[in-house]
């Protein structure tokens, strides 16, 4: 008898032993299923990946009047309606306006360069100089005539280009406000999908959703607000000290003011140059004080009012984040750069305290 146990016992086991491997070949087939089915979904969205992400971050900032504006109406149809005229108000109208200006600036300015160049104003101011013009011999071996007729080409090819890229950036900019009503109207649907499929915690859900939200406000209302002022000041002193294209030359400062440690001194520091070059040594000293005083003031004042510890990135990774981004990803990728790095690292804490049981320390308080 206790030798037929130990054999029904044995085979009990290995039926046992057999449904469980069963069931482990099972659920890694399904494993792999999902993650094939991810994937496919992912190459799906890619082509619509610019007009997500501006959609989630514009559902994001303007979420608090939406709320509002529900509460005054009552329907979130309506509301969300509401919400995404006016963002197009808000929006489009001086995006629209500032792209026909600086289009047309950057035209103008190279053909003001070009002109310079061909009359050879610049050699007179060298030519006075003790200091620059023994560097007038070497300068003389460079075509700068060449060098602005490739760059007028280029910008004639570009402008062709920017006619079709504004197309496809206007299809882009319809989808955007299309998914941007549906966010805004069914987002408490959405979030609880989100949260009922996480394999995170409730807790650790909600946490993740609040370092998504901290990046899209530090991104945009930070960085980017900061990036505006900083542009607008850069451009407001050209357009002040008569130098050609203060719009174009204000929306490049503020473009590289988007990129930690680069900054708008790219330009104007540059541009206090070539003013000094041609004699005009007190609007050159003018830039060289408005851009170090006041252009760079401003980001010492305004970013930690608006950005605070939000960002919760060390500057080298933001910067890996966000020039990475803007690589990979295009526009959208001051966006996705830092919330992709900002996510990861969040992942990452997770994992360390599940893993080793550490625990999680507390958040800076904001």
């Amino acid at each position: 008898m206790a030798g037929g146990r130990k054999l029904q016992s044995s085979d009990r086991s290995e039926r046992e032993q057999a449904l469980g491997g069963r069931e482990r070949l099972r659920a890694y087939v399904l494993l792999a299923l999902t993650v094939g089915a991810v994937i496919l979904c992912a190459l799906i969205a890619l082509p619509f990946l610019p007009a997500l992400t501006w959609a989630l971050a514009l559902a994001i900032l303007f979420l608090p009047a939406n709320r509002w504006l529900e509460g005054k109406i009552g329907s979130p149809d309506v509301a969300a309606g509401v919400s995404v005229a006016l963002i197009g108000v808000i929006v489009v109208a001086p995006a629209t306006y500032l792209f026909g200006r600086i289009t047309s600036q950057a035209a103008s300015g190279a053909q003001t360069l070009s002109e310079t160049v061909a009359t050879g104003a610049w050699r007179k101011s060298l030519e006075q100089s003790e200091y620059f013009a023994p560097i007038l011999d070497w300068l003389e071996q460079v075509n700068f005539s060449g060098v602005f007729d490739a760059f007028a080409s280029w910008l004639t090819d570009a402008s062709a280009s920017f006619v079709t890229g504004s197309l496809m950036g206007a299809i882009s900019l319809v989808l955007t406000f299309y998914l941007l009503f549906y966010f805004l109207r069914d987002r408490a649907a959405a979030l609880d999908y989100i949260r009922g499929i996480s394999p995170l915690s409730a807790e650790r859900t909600e946490a993740l959703f609040t370092r998504i939200q901290d990046i899209v406000y530090a991104t945009l209302y930070g960085t980017l607000t900061v990036a505006l002022v900083q542009g607008a000041l850069g451009g407001l002193a050209f357009w002040w000290l008569g130098l050609p294209a203060p719009l174009l030359w204000g929306t490049v400062m503020g473009l590289f003011a988007l990129v930690p440690v680069l900054g708008a001194f790219v330009v104007w520091i540059p541009a206090a140059a070539l003013l000094a070059l041609e004699g005009s040594w007190e609007k050159a000293l003018i830039l060289m004080v408005w851009g170090a005083v006041i252009v760079g003031g401003i980001d010492n004042l305004l970013y930690p009012m608006l950005v605070g510890r939000r960002l919760q990135l060390h500057t080298v990774p933001a910067f890996i984040a966000i020039l990475g981004g803007l690589f990979l990803f295009g526009a959208s990728g001051l966006l996705l750069g830092p919330m992709v790095v900002a996510v990861t690292i969040f992942l990452f804490e997770v994992w360390h305290v599940e893993q080793r049981g550490v625990e999680t320390p507390e958040p800076d308080e904001k």
